[in-house]
């Protein structure tokens, strides 16, 4: 969730401030800007990611004539993918962002991006020449004659062998290890943009990283990664990407800890459409507010109720399953986007990724300097930064064609509007 300058760019803040303009719940006098009923959030998404529950909080107007139930009247007005769940009296210091202790999201990835790059490729090649233990997978060696040797297969072709595949118990185990190197405190200045090695702020905490065991979903089988963090960095998917190509390279989990030195070296990004916002947690603030109910009727004009998802989880879960993973799974099954996005990595043959190796080193060729024009840089596509909807559900999106128009780089952002797109 996001508010943009631009009034031409809907986002869901948007959406909703319109809809309690127009339900009485912002007066007229507010409505040309939310800053002045002090609206703010508890964690944000990037355009095109997912949410199941967020926290807004800002001055409202409860009691609306005519108007009994005011969270029916609102979810009246919202489009069916936008829901509210309660509107809540908070304590007047409440800030949602800043009394947040803590976010979970969730990253849902087809199992197949854990089959090792494509004998022949350029990321395979600079496994090979680097020295890689690179030993042949059983998916690629029933085409393969030779050890090593490229394989001439259509991308169509690999797709649908791709959904066929399942992971093994020892690569779900190996993946769980990897992750298991991203909780606690550490320095995640390169799992972000627009900030350096110095910068205190890179210091964030994981409380937990949990891997659900693969499920499989039509075709195709798919991985559940839950990330618990006080707070999150710009372009979280990064940490993601890490985890997941190193663990199908063969290169060890202390390539994690490596990554968190002050050496700059290049993370792509996850296609945003596998990240999900569950929901941000406020347990230092329901303790308190408990305490001060002890005392108290929910009747009584003191009295301010907890912060619990929970009391809705019929209904989120019921939301997600429709507006969320149905979608999800229908994007992918219809575009192929994660298999066009492990096909834009494979294909690289550059230095920008020598740091996935089997030795869990970062090679002096993968360090990034500041002010010097590196050779051959790993370019994103931005394809994969979005995805949008039709508003009854449908998948609405390009194909994903190999000749688009690539990015370089990071996007540059001052301190004051990094700040605000991280929670």
């Amino acid at each position: 969730m996001q508010i943009q300058p631009d009034p031409k760019l809907r986002t869901i803040e948007g959406v909703l401030f319109n809809a309690l303009v127009e339900v009485g719940a912002v007066s007229r006098d507010n409505a040309d800007d939310p800053v002045k009923v002090g609206l703010g959030r508890a964690a944000r998404t990037d355009a095109g990611v997912h949410a199941a529950g967020n926290v807004v909080s800002m001055k409202l107007i409860t009691a609306v004539p005519g108007v009994a139930d005011l969270v029916a009247r609102i979810n009246e007005v919202l489009p069916p993918e936008i829901r509210l769940w309660s509107i809540l009296r908070a304590q007047n210091a409440f800030n949602a962002r800043t009394t947040c202790d803590s976010r979970k999201y969730t990253y849902f990835f087809p199992s197949y991006l854990m089959i090792p790059p494509k004998p022949g490729s350029g990321l395979h090649g600079n496994l090979r020449q680097n020295d890689s233990d690179v030993p042949p997978h059983a998916f690629w060696a029933s085409l393969s004659g030779n050890e090593g040797e490229s394989i001439e297969t259509s991308h169509e072709e690999d797709l649908r062998r791709k959904r066929t595949y399942r992971m093994p118990a020892e690569q779900v185990e190996a993946l769980r290890a990897a992750a298991r190197k991203f909780e606690g405190s550490h320095n995640f200045h390169n799992f972000t943009v627009g900030r350096d090695f110095r910068d205190r702020s890179c210091v964030r905490h994981m409380i937990s990283i949990k891997i659900a065991d693969p499920v499989v979903y039509g075709d195709t089988e798919w991985v559940n990664v839950l990330f618990h963090g006080q707070s999150f960095m710009l372009h979280q998917r990064k940490m993601m990407s890490a985890l997941v190509l190193a663990c199908r390279t063969g290169s060890p989990p202390e390539i994690i800890e490596e990554i968190y030195g002050p050496r700059m070296i290049f993370v792509p990004k996850m296609p945003a459409l596998g990240l999900l916002l569950e929901y941000p947690i406020f347990d230092t603030y329901t303790r308190k507010v408990s305490s001060v109910n002890e005392k108290l009727q929910p009747s009584d004009s003191e009295y301010r109720p907890p912060i619990d998802f929970e009391l809705h989880r019929e209904a989120i879960d019921e939301f997600k399953q429709q507006h969320i993973y149905t979608r999800m799974r229908a994007i992918e099954g219809q575009e192929g986007v994660f298999d066009a996005w492990i096909r834009s990595i494979d294909s690289y043959s550059g230095n920008d990724l020598l740091y996935l190796n089997s030795k869990g080193i970062i090679p002096a060729a993968a360090v990034i300097k500041k002010g010097e024009r590196r050779p051959n840089p790993f370019r994103e596509k931005r394809r994969f930064d979005a995805t949008s909807f039709t508003a009854d559900g449908g998948a609405e999106s390009k194909p994903v064609a190999e000749d688009e128009e690539d990015e370089e780089g990071e996007e540059q952002l001052d301190r004051a509007k990094l700040n605000d797109m991280e929670g």
